[in-house]
């Protein structure tokens, strides 16, 4: 059992396993009958989430966002702070570091166990800092905005400490090996906390990519509440991409021990065009900009279709990121030409989660759920959930803005922009509970969540009410195995979730679907804020028609 458990935990991270995550499966063309079948069943679905979910009554997304926020308090490594209100959690990792001679602590733990990731954290943080600058405002008028951008800070701290050198930058503690035949709470932890580093000899563009991107997105967070702060992290994130452009390779061929979790399938480029990007949005500068349009056709920006958006996958992300600078005008004449290359591209990943691509044969869709939810593969599912959630909602917005109506599917047609929001929202409440289990994905929200998630603090007994050591095998033989409930509720995660048809089992031993990571919960900081904002604008309309998406950014000239 324990090593069925140590084995099966490798794949929770390994969202491209199962072939390249530049093939995806998919549906195939739809019929014209099935298009109009399918947007009947999105309306329904939107009209489901306001007239009523799946327990009678309209979700409530204040919750929803308040619970999520929570979430990162649980997973938080390092010394926590007084504020900390996830009780049942206690210091951990305090020696991070030390072995190398280097300030470690800190950070976040992605997932169920103890190691600390640092691209899918870095990742983490990236959608984080988006959610705040595309939906900052809907975050504070919920009351959420210190809390959010604590979450944020926990991060990059962390990515201040690990950046030791211009060149140098430390992308794991812990070793996931020895860490999945233990069943600890971090607070016990006996594993090997030995820290891996990529630098000029051995490179990882990747992993420093994304790194720079999330700092260089959290540098525009904190812009007006933190001037300096924001200064230093841009200042990191210029560095960074320095050294990712300068000394490329993979950094999964740097640091062997992470081929297992989170390998970089996809390789460097996209975090390269993601990470200038991001430094473009942050600076204004116009040569991260001109490195994108040159690079586009060469990094595969442009050419590639994609079907998901993940912490290794950021082509769609790249590509909607563009195009908004296309449908802002946020660019120079000789940058239109590829910029309307990249806005194909964006479009093809909407049209793709719509089931709305008619040409491109089978692999030009998303597959879809009896329920209606985003399948891509069995592992964690529920990141392309969110994840697509987010990136839906944000073009519908970028849309909006530039007073376009309607996004280009391949073979032609026109799907209104409306439509594209009405999906995004239909994927944030199939989580919620409107779904045909009726179970929220979101652990603590509404009546009917998973009880027994794959995450070692959260089943055992809380560090403050038994301080007696638990070892790695008493972990197993003692907490693991037991069908009872957790003691502790992981409030605010979002579990792997259902496969393909909509089917979920509730155990412990079932990590691909009951282990929860910081990146299937950071994209829906911003659309539960949203959405609160929306159901608040709707009630006070006293209608039950979901409003058409209105776009609010506390950095809507960045």
């Amino acid at each position: 059992m324990r090593a069925g458990a140590a084995a099966g935990r490798q794949t929770h991270a390994e969202a491209p396993r199962g072939g390249s995550p530049l093939a995806m499966s998919g549906a195939g063309a739809a019929s014209s009958c099935r298009r109009r079948l399918l947007l009947l069943l999105l309306v329904v679905v939107a009209l489901a989430a306001v007239v009523g979910g799946a327990e009678g009554k309209a979700h409530n997304y204040e919750d929803a966002l308040q619970k999520s926020l929570l979430y990162f308090e649980a997973q938080r490594s390092g010394r926590l702070p007084h504020s900390q209100r996830v009780t049942w959690r206690h210091h951990s990792g305090l020696t991070d570091g030390l072995e190398q001679g280097v300030d470690l602590v800190g950070g976040y733990y992605d997932a169920g166990d103890h190691v600390k990731f640092g691209l899918p954290m870095a990742f983490t943080v990236t959608m984080l800092s988006w959610s705040l600058i595309e939906y900052g405002d809907d975050v504070a008028a919920a009351g959420e905005l210190g809390h959010a951008l604590e979450a944020v800070k926990w991060g990059t701290d962390y990515f201040i400490k690990a950046h030791t050198r211009p060149d140098e930058l430390w992308a794991e503690v812990g070793d996931g090996d020895t860490d999945h035949y233990c069943w600890q709470r971090p607070e016990d932890m006996t594993t090997s906390r030995q820290a891996y580093k990529v630098d000029r000899d051995h490179p990882g563009s990747d992993v420093a990519g994304e790194t720079a991107a999330a700092m260089a997105a959290a540098s525009i967070v904190f812009r007006a509440s933190n001037p300096h702060y924001a200064h230093l992290l841009l200042h990191h994130a210029q560095q960074l991409f320095e050294f990712a452009d300068k000394y490329r390779g993979k950094y999964d061929s740097s640091i062997a021990e992470v081929k297992s979790y989170y390998a970089s399938v996809s390789g460097y480029k996209d975090e390269l065009l993601w990470a200038a990007l991001w430094l473009h949005r942050a600076t204004g500068r116009a040569d991260y900009l001109d490195y994108v349009v040159d690079k586009a056709h060469g990094f595969g920006g442009t050419g590639w279709a994609i079907n998901e958006f993940s912490w290794d996958v950021k082509y769609a992300g790249v590509q909607v990121l563009a195009a908004r600078l296309l449908l802002r005008g946020d660019h120079a004449a000789r940058h239109r030409g590829t910029l309307e290359q990249y806005r194909a591209k964006a479009e093809h990943y909407v049209c793709a989660c719509l089931g709305r691509n008619a040409d491109g044969g089978a692999d030009a869709n998303v597959e879809r759920s009896p329920g209606g939810m985003l399948y891509i593969r069995q592992w964690n599912n529920m990141q392309y959930v969110t994840s697509a959630a987010f990136l839906l909602s944000a073009y519908s917005d970028y849309l909006a803005e530039a007073g376009v109506g309607a996004v280009s599917c391949a073979g032609g047609e026109a799907v209104p922009a409306e439509e594209v929001f009405a999906l995004a929202r239909a994927q944030v409440d199939y989580v919620l509970g409107t779904n045909p289990r009726g179970v929220s994905y979101l652990v603590g929200y509404g009546s009917k969540y998973p009880n027994r998630v794959h995450h070692r603090a959260a089943s055992i007994v809380p560090y403050k009410h038994s301080k007696e050591f638990i070892g790695c095998t008493q972990g197993f033989d003692h907490w693991f195995g037991r069908r009872s409930s957790n003691p502790n509720v992981l409030v605010g995660a979002i579990v792997g979730g259902p496969d393909r048809r909509d089917r979920f089992r509730d155990n412990r031993e079932n990590y691909m679907q009951t282990e929860a990571c910081t990146y299937n919960t950071a994209p829906m900081v911003g659309m539960f804020a949203k959405l609160h904002r929306m159901a608040r604008q709707e009630r006070e309309q006293g209608s039950s028609t979901p409003a058409a998406p209105v776009t609010t950014s506390t950095a809507a000239d960045v």
